[in-house]
């Protein structure tokens, strides 16, 4: 398939790899994934480690907090030099990093292989998958394509949690963190040759073409600094933190919330079930914020998962929402609602700061996907670790995705510099 450009006749014809671009990216992200796999990981560590809860918050907090620092830069490298190169080395540092992990029992050993290492490595290859694709797609499917690239990060688990709990049954922890170590490696390194982003000029089939106005063209990227400067940068951060941080807080628990709650054994299939609605809802998440807007699709999931997450505070053993239904419903639409943030997130970075510098803009963005998840994770191990309940987590979580929706009638698209002085 080939792009015409025929309203640009400077720029010259060039096979379109999108899709390719688009699938590579999706795959990679399955691989990264791995993340949400650390409460059945947690819940595997042997008794003799003589773990705490906070001890076992600690490696996926600093994953989730590495992932995040590391997205800024990685965002920058794909930017100027290349989305291959860069996700070639997440892959190698995700492999190096669980396999280090795999070779000790102490906190401190996963905090250094698994949380700084790998968390490094998923903040590489997550910061490579999505701006090539994007790219080679008229600005009308950006929400669309953005949700299939990263649904990848968000399906990892359905196969992951069931086969990590397997392995771990049949060989033990640290043989399924070393095989999971090696097999990322290989997967990341060999699709990340088949990133690439459209030629400099390439103009997606499907674009409007510019304005004739005899002036100069409407500026639309933004600097880094630029960004920063905005007042809008800060209220996206804000709203990613709460969303982010209150669906983290439930993954990397998830499994300990079903056994301490519900009496359920079972808690790897929750896993993987919020696993689908994640990938699941940042797709559907994508594709509706293309047509209804970003804002409103932002405020539905926020509000949705404010409720989701106050019923899961009430899913206590012999109560009827302990049903195991229920509680696979309520997983599904926490997942769902929080992978809606990873997909419109990374489109609303791009409508409002332009292409140029996306991948260092959204990396700067992602702090906040980060930060928020370190500090609700960690809250609720702490919290666990003193009252035995998640419940102070719950009702704080709950409270910061309110104030995410009503910020959501505030945000607009930024005035650009030379607006401001017109």
């Amino acid at each position: 398939m080939t792009t015409s450009n025929s309203s640009h006749p400077a720029v010259a014809e060039v096979p379109n790899r999108g899709w390719t671009v688009t699938l590579a990216g999706t795959g990679i992200n399955l691989a990264l994934g791995v993340l949400y796999t650390w409460s059945v990981i947690s819940k595997g560590v042997p008794a003799d480690w003589n773990w705490s809860e906070t001890d076992k918050s600690l490696p996926y907090s600093f994953a989730c907090l590495v992932f995040c620092l590391i997205m800024v830069p990685a965002g920058r490298m794909q930017d100027k030099m290349s989305p291959r190169l860069v996700a070639t080395i997440g892959g190698v540092l995700v492999g190096l990093g669980m396999i280090a992990a795999s070779q000790t029992s102490s906190p401190l050993g996963y905090i250094l292989g698994f949380g700084v290492l790998a968390g490094a490595g998923i903040g590489f290859g997550y910061a490579s998958a999505t701006p090539p694709a994007v790219k080679w797609f008229p600005a009308a499917k950006t929400g669309t394509i953005a949700g299939i690239v990263v649904s990848g990060f968000g399906l990892a688990s359905v196969y992951a949690a069931p086969l990590a709990k397997w392995v771990i049954g049949k060989y033990g922890l640290p043989a399924m963190v070393m095989g999971f170590g090696i097999g990322f490696l290989i997967i990341v390194v060999g699709l990340a040759q088949l990133l690439a982003p459209p030629p400099k000029g390439y103009v997606p089939a499907g674009s409007p073409a510019p304005a004739a106005t005899g002036g100069p063209a409407q500026r639309t990227d933004f600097s880094p600094g630029e960004m920063l400067a905005s007042w809008q940068f800060y209220a996206l951060w804000f709203m990613y933190a709460c969303g982010a941080g209150a669906g983290l807080m439930i993954i990397g628990k998830l499994a300990k919330i079903a056994q301490d709650q519900a009496g359920l054994t079972l808690g790897f299939v929750l896993v993987a079930v919020l696993a689908v609605g994640n990938g699941a809802g940042r797709i559907v998440a994508g594709m509706l914020s293309d047509k209804i807007g970003r804002q409103t699709t932002l405020f539905l999931c926020f509000v949705v998962q404010a409720i989701s997450i106050l019923l899961l505070s009430v899913t206590k053993e012999g109560g009827i929402l302990a049903n195991p239904v229920v509680l696979a419903v309520l997983s599904a639409l926490i997942g769902a609602n929080y992978g809606a943030n990873l997909a419109i997130f990374p489109s609303i970075t791009k409508d409002y700061y332009g292409l140029k510098n996306f991948g260092v803009n959204y990396g700067l963005v992602f702090t906040a996907w980060g930060l928020g998840g370190f500090m609700l994770a960690l809250l609720a191990g702490k919290v666990y670790d003193k009252t035995q309940a998640f419940t102070f987590a719950y009702y704080c979580s709950a409270g910061l995705l309110v104030a995410a929706a009503l910020v959501t009638f505030l945000v607009k698209a930024p005035q650009r510099p030379e607006e401001s002085v017109a």
